[in-house]
């Protein structure tokens, strides 16, 4: 490469840089080819927001499926990340997002997923309730390993996990264990990821 291809290439990635808000040299490396990000994936969230899964690049992840009519293991799914929350230092709190992906987008509207969000006063600085089109559904429980399937009823058969990602969406740990006595061993691999307290 000559020295000036060398500096057009420079200026051109420093302007891309300064274009996008808050983008960092980590951001515009390349994904590891196990990150969970390398699927493409527009989540909305409670507030009407849609955003790539990847802009969560970053920071630690925990991160589980859901619906917001569910009645049994769901509401179980929330109580085991504010199980884990509590098991956090403050600081180590504000270095790990608990992202819930809906599985049923149809019905889980920004409108649906805020009423969660409010009913269970989930704090919207760490946990954001989100969903993909129906046609990605399958392919987001499809990297993070849960199984669904969906009722006459309305309602879905599904495993119900947490999942810990690190900041570039590689799968850390992983737990079945809910409600509000959290996976110990889970608890220990989210406190590494989030650094000291």
């Amino acid at each position: 490469m000559t020295p000036l291809r060398h500096s057009v290439l420079v200026l051109a990635c420093l302007v891309l840089a300064i274009a996008t808000p808050g983008a960092t040299a980590a951001d515009a490396a390349p994904l590891p080819r196990d990150s969970v990000y390398r699927l493409k994936v527009d989540l909305t969230d409670q507030d009407g927001r849609r955003q790539p899964w990847s802009a969560r690049r970053g920071k630690p992840q925990v991160v589980a499926m859901f619906y917001t009519s569910c009645q049994y293991i769901c509401p179980l799914i929330v109580d085991a990340g504010k199980a884990i929350e509590r098991e956090l230092t403050p600081a180590q709190r504000q270095r790990v997002d608990i992202l819930l992906i809906s599985m049923d987008p149809a019905h889980d509207t920004p409108v649906a997923l805020r009423s969660v969000v409010d009913a269970r006063r989930l704090d919207t600085q760490r946990w954001t309730l989100a969903s993909p089109a129906p046609s990605q559904v399958r392919g987001v429980a499809g990297v993070l390993g849960i199984r669904y399937r969906a009722l006459a009823d309305g309602d879905f058969n599904h495993t119900s996990a947490l999942i810990l990602l690190d900041a570039q969406g590689r799968v850390l740990a992983r737990t079945e264990q809910m409600g509000s006595q959290p996976d110990p061993e889970f608890v220990a691999a989210v406190r590494r990821a989030a650094g000291p307290g």
